[in-house]
């Protein structure tokens, strides 16, 4: 195993986590809580 070898490897990690975190945020699971947090700077006290 080279150098080449372990940059593919971590190449290839990152984007499998970049795409579990896309697809974390996008699923409709999360919208409502998402929404809400989206509404907290204009909500008055």
């Amino acid at each position: 195993m080279d150098i080449n070898d372990l940059r593919s490897i971590v190449t290839v990690v990152s984007m499998l986590t970049f795409l579990g975190i896309v697809v974390w945020a996008w699923s409709k699971r999360n919208k409502d809580r998402f929404d809400e947090a989206a509404q907290l700077p204009f909500q008055d006290e």
